[in-house]
């Protein structure tokens, strides 16, 4: 099987990277492309006789791998699942289902809110590719468990627990971070899937709540709020991923973006899809953006322009432009045109990287958290997913 992925990986980037660049089709090459360069990961994860699943690569140049508990373990395996559905190669089935099952254990997790991401990339485009009934069950447990943490009072999810760590050290009673947005597909899901109609209340008000309080009159948001257990009232507005508390940390305004271009698919409550608008208009027209459209880390980054980019910021915010491009929107080609145009600067040499590079990770260049040195400058496996995903979109728009 591993020889079978390797061989048609290379067959098919040949026949795409050819002498003749300028005419090479876009979708082909980079498909083909990361055909490839997953597939050598794949190589690399089978000849280890372990599940491995892969996030970053450390200080040390070495590849970290991660548990299923960890919020990105969700991100490979949905990557495998995408590629089997752009490339039609069944040998990636096996090992998408393989890959899948090892982070099952995911579904009872309670102490974070990120199941839905863990899950959601995982299990669900697997049930969305197979109907599989024991990923079914998986997206309904997540979704218990990730409704665990609603705090009714406040009418949210809580995103981080404050009992211990660095989390203790704010005084934070009860934080919520803008990234908790990309967790509530799993709740309209599991609504779906059980005619549950809890799961779906849950997440408007936990989308309600969040657009009332998380974001400022420009369309920007704030990374973390801090609730009041007792009274549900704002204590704080904090970041703790971005360079200050009222700067533009780029990744948060890709998940705002993101999020509630979800919601509104989800409920078709025109707030939702405003408010992901308004906050892409203040990306793009921010005095910052760079002309190649892929974010600094932070927008107000003291350092600009010589401030590390965030590739992971611009392929999730190049996902979330393709599908708001086939929404009820004005202008709806220029959400598309926008993407293709991250799209070409992520597919450049500045940001993909060279076949059997980068320790086999599509793209370079995405940041962590700096407050935290971590993570700075190196690839992330959800930069990739949602290239990947980027990919997966813009083909089902040509073929429309």
């Amino acid at each position: 099987m591993k020889q079978t992925i390797a061989l048609a990986c290379m067959a098919l980037l040949s026949a795409c990277v050819g002498t003749k660049p300028a005419k090479t089709n876009f979708l082909d090459e980079n498909i083909a492309f990361v055909h490839a360069q997953i597939g050598n990961e794949i190589k690399t994860i089978e000849a280890s006789g372990k599940i491995l699943n892969p996030v970053t690569i450390k200080p040390d140049s070495s590849v970290f791998y991660c548990n299923f508990s960890d919020w990105r373990s969700g991100f490979f395996p949905g990557s495998v699942w995408y590629l089997y559905e752009l490339t039609g190669d069944t040998a990636l089935l096996p090992l998408a289902k393989k890959y899948t099952m090892a982070i099952e254990e995911a579904k009872n997790l309670t102490w974070h809110h990120d199941v839905g991401f863990i899950v959601e990339c995982s299990f669900g485009n697997g049930l969305r590719l197979t109907g599989d009934s024991v990923y079914k069950e998986v997206v309904i447990q997540a979704a218990r468990s990730l409704s665990t943490r609603f705090r009714e009072v406040p009418g949210i999810i809580q995103s981080w627990n404050v009992e211990r760590g660095w989390q203790s050290e704010r005084g934070w009673q009860c934080p919520v971070i803008v990234d908790n947005l990309m967790n509530l597909e799993l709740l309209f899901n599991a609504t779906r899937l059980t005619g549950d109609s809890t799961f779906y209340k849950i997440a408007v008000s936990h989308a309600d709540r969040t657009m009332a309080e998380q974001f400022r009159p420009d369309g920007s948001c704030y990374h973390v709020i801090d609730y009041d257990m007792k009274t549900g009232a704002v204590r704080n507005r904090h970041t703790a991923q971005g360079y200050s508390h009222e700067s533009a940390w780029s990744r948060g305004q890709a998940w705002a973006i993101y999020g509630y271009t979800v919601c509104y698919r989800e409920t078709g409550d025109r707030k939702y899809i405003d408010q992901a608008i308004k906050t892409f208009n203040f990306m793009k027209n921010h005095k910052s953006m760079p002309k190649d459209l892929i974010p600094y880390w932070d927008m107000d980054a003291p350092g600009i322009p010589n401030e590390p980019r965030d590739a992971s910021s611009a392929s999730c915010i190049a996902s979330a432009l393709y599908e708001i491009s086939t929404m009820d929107v004005d202008n709806a080609a220029s959400y598309k045109s926008y993407a293709d145009s991250i799209m070409t600067s992520l597919a450049s040499p500045a940001y993909r990287a060279v076949l059997g590079e980068n320790k086999n990770f599509v793209l370079m260049h995405s940041v962590g958290s700096i407050p935290h040195n971590s993570e700075i400058d190196v690839p992330l496996n959800y930069a990739d997913y949602y290239f990947i995903e980027a990919l997966k979109r813009k083909k089902d728009l040509s073929n429309q």
